[in-house]
């Protein structure tokens, strides 16, 4: 566990080089499958390096029973998942180039079945948070020390299901339970508060009982000094919710103002140039 919240030169750099990582692999994979959402991995790729190259608690095998357990609500950002998975060494990186394809794992959603290092098989929204109060719970029975981060959509906040969980959390005093809203504005069918308004997002959550914390989530330093601090935070009595303030489709421009790059397929020659952008633009945060 990192308690300093200092972030040194040397490890921000690596955070930029493993989210610019995780975009380029989410090119490449859904050139394979020839659909995909780019622009909900381009959103949450920071978070991602950010839990799994800093915060959490992990090791080379999946199976450590004291390790942080991550869930996602939204699991169709699996496809950026997949190659940090891969490069920590969960399974062979020959998986990735048969991703989708027959017979493959690794598919357009998550399945622990199938794929080591994957807490939960998500897909159908709003069941995660659910999930890992389950497993938090589960944990405080054998007297296990882990944390469970939970990363859910903004659209995902339309489910009843997810608010049912945050009241459960709040009662059991999960502490150890740390949810991560991935505020991109956007899901399938348009804005999100124009499908079914969501705000506000910061006091609801507190009203339910989380502590609560509203950061930049392209920002690498201020994601990942708020989740350091929380995770060493042993005083909290309460579960915390962390709500990440995100552009879908962050790094290609045209993708973070067509809503419709959801789900959607670059050609070849539009995917090289997606590549040359994000290998020579610095991400910076200021959503």
């Amino acid at each position: 566990m990192i308690e300093n919240t200092e972030i040194s030169a040397e490890q921000v750099a690596l955070l930029e080089d493993r989210a610019r990582f995780v975009r380029l692999e989410t090119i490449r994979l859904i050139e394979i499958a020839k659909v995909g959402h780019y622009s909900s991995v381009f959103s949450c790729a920071e978070i991602f390096a950010s839990l799994y190259y800093d915060v959490m608690t992990i090791s080379g095998d999946p199976a450590w029973a004291e390790r942080d357990r991550f869930l996602m609500g939204k699991g169709h950002a699996a496809v950026g998942l997949f190659p940090i998975l891969a490069d920590k060494g969960y399974f062979p990186t020959e998986w990735l180039d048969t991703y989708t394809r027959l017979g493959s794992p690794l598919g357009d959603h998550p399945d622990m079945r199938k794929v080591p290092g994957v807490d939960f098989s998500s897909g159908s929204i709003g069941h995660a948070l659910s999930n890992g109060i389950g497993m938090a719970l589960g944990g405080r029975m054998q007297k296990q020390d882990f944390d469970v981060f939970v990363m859910l959509g903004d659209g995902e906040m339309q489910e009843g299901q997810v608010w049912e969980a945050a009241l459960s959390a709040a009662s059991h005093k999960l502490s150890n339970v740390i949810a991560i809203v991935d505020r991109n504005g956007f899901q399938l069918d348009g804005a999100v508060d124009e499908v079914l308004a969501v705000e506000p997002l910061d006091e609801k959550w507190r009203a339910f009982g989380w502590d609560v914390h509203v950061v930049d989530g392209h920002d690498v330093v201020a994601l990942t000094s708020l989740l350091r601090k929380v995770k060493a935070d042993k005083a909290r009595d309460k579960p915390c919710c962390i709500i990440a303030k995100t552009l879908k489709g962050k790094g290609i421009d045209y993708m973070e103002t067509e809503p419709g790059w959801h789900l959607g397929y670059l050609s070849p020659e539009d995917g090289e140039k997606a590549r040359q952008t994000i290998l020579n633009t610095k991400i910076t945060g200021e959503v």
